[in-house]
């Protein structure tokens, strides 16, 4: 029962509606931009309306794999095993020959869900960093540092506390790129188009 629980919260990860709302537009997100499905290409790629509902469906997709665990009776650890794989079938779908985005919306959906004092913590701090810096990636990272010590501080079970460092060391990983192109200074800010 426990793994069949983590597999469907990998394939709920894996849906990719990014990938879908293009598709509406006849575009391939797989093909322009930074090639990732999440939000943030969508924005580039799309516009605003696209990317709030990607963004959306992508939280959602976190929260509802959390909550379903819940439901179910899981486990602190089980919650926390439903949350990573929700993220991890995000950034490597299935159904995307394990290709996706960076799982920053998938994340904080989980953390909300898992943890709602934390997660709303965590997204108003990173919405008030992309807001002042104009940097999605800003705020992606801010995300994934932010979580880690937020949960330490508020002094966390240890489970919560490992898979939010868990997933902030993910979002580190997919944006290692950004976080170059922020030291270089040639990142892109929102509101520049692909």
């Amino acid at each position: 029962m426990i793994w069949f629980i983590v597999l469907a919260a990998y394939l709920l990860g894996s849906l990719s509606p990014g990938s879908w709302i293009a598709a509406r537009y006849q575009r391939n997100l797989r093909q322009v931009g930074s090639g990732n499905t999440g939000a943030t290409n969508v924005l580039r790629t799309l516009g605003w309306g696209p990317a709030v509902l990607v963004a959306l469906f992508d939280g959602l997709k976190g929260g509802v794999a959390v909550e379903a665990a819940r439901l179910l009776g899981g486990a602190p650890l089980l919650l926390a095993a439903t949350a990573l794989a929700a993220v991890l079938g995000h950034n490597y779908s299935l159904f995307l020959r394990f290709r996706g985005g960076k799982g920053v919306s998938t994340t904080l959906g989980a953390l909300i869900f898992l943890d709602p004092a934390l997660g709303s913590a965590v997204l108003i701090i990173a919405l008030s960093v992309m807001a002042l810096t104009r940097y999605v990636s800003a705020g992606s990272l801010t995300t994934g540092i932010s979580g880690v010590l937020l949960a330490w501080i508020g002094d966390r079970p240890v489970t919560e506390l490992l898979v939010v460092a868990v997933l902030g060391g993910l979002i580190f990983w997919t944006h290692r790129g950004n976080l170059s192109r922020l030291q270089s200074g040639s990142e892109r800010r929102i509101g520049e188009r692909s």
